[in-house]
Parts: structure tokens; sequence; C-alpha cells
């Protein structure tokens, strides 16, 4: 597979896979007689997974090392330290999954209880002094 197809394949631009390729987030890819590179499944399996890393909020500099240490495989044990990126990647995406979760609770709640709060607000029976703190909620 041609650059442009993968590019497309994966919703990137040429010049995003490229770079990928450049700076170490994806291994080097063969290229055929006339030069071009030739995108095989493992190499569109890279991008793929560099894509969704990178979605999910993992830096280029961890990219590259993950990709560094793939490529190091043959010289020496590097899973372990494949796994602990993958592993910091998910605590922190599970981190900002929780984050996004109390969120979403709160925009739930305000969503339920707007009408009730506004009119609440209009008869007085609510005012600056005596609103609810919304901080608070999440202690419950």
């Amino acid at each position: 597979m041609n650059i442009k197809q993968a590019a497309e394949m994966f919703d990137l631009t040429v010049d995003t896979l490229r770079y990928y390729e450049r700076v170490g987030v994806i291994p080097p890819v063969q290229r055929n007689s006339s030069g071009y590179r030739d995108y095989a499944t493992s190499d569109l399996n890279w991008i793929y997974l560099a894509k969704s890393l990178r979605k999910a909020g993992l830096s280029v500099e961890s990219l590259i090392e993950f990709a560094t240490l793939a490529q190091l495989r043959e010289k020496q044990n590097v899973e372990a330290a494949q796994k602990q990126i993958l592993r910091d990647q998910l605590r922190e995406l599970e981190d900002k999954l929780a984050e996004m979760n109390q969120v979403r609770d709160l925009l739930v709640y305000k969503l339920e209880t707007y009408d009730d709060h506004i009119a609440k607000f209009q008869t007085g029976e609510l005012n600056a002094d005596n609103i609810e703190k919304l901080w608070e909620r999440n202690r419950e």
C-alpha cells in the first residue's frame, strides 16, 4: 500500500505519516524498487496504534520511546519497558475517564435540575447566599 492510501485509510495526512516515520513514532517503512514507501500490515498496525494512543493523550516522545524499544527487541529484552509505557498510558487514560465521568455526571445533574433551580431563583427561594455548593456533590 502506498503512502496516500495509508493516509486515507487512517484519516491522516501524508505529511503526518512522513513525520511519524522521520521522528520515530513508527518504525521505518520498507521502500519498493522505485524508492516509494510500501506499507505492510505491520506498518499499518503501527500507524493505527500511534493514532489511537495520540488521541488518548500519549505524547509523541512516549510513542518514539515505544517504537524505538520495538526496534531494539532483537538486541535486548525490552518487553517490560514497552509494557510499562502502555501501563502508564492506561493509568493516565483511566484518570482522565474518571474526571470526564465526574463532569458528565455534573452536566446530567445540571440539566435534570435546571428548571427547578431557575424557578427557585425566580421565587426567591434560592439566592446568592443559600445556593448549593456544587463541589460538595462529589463528596457524597
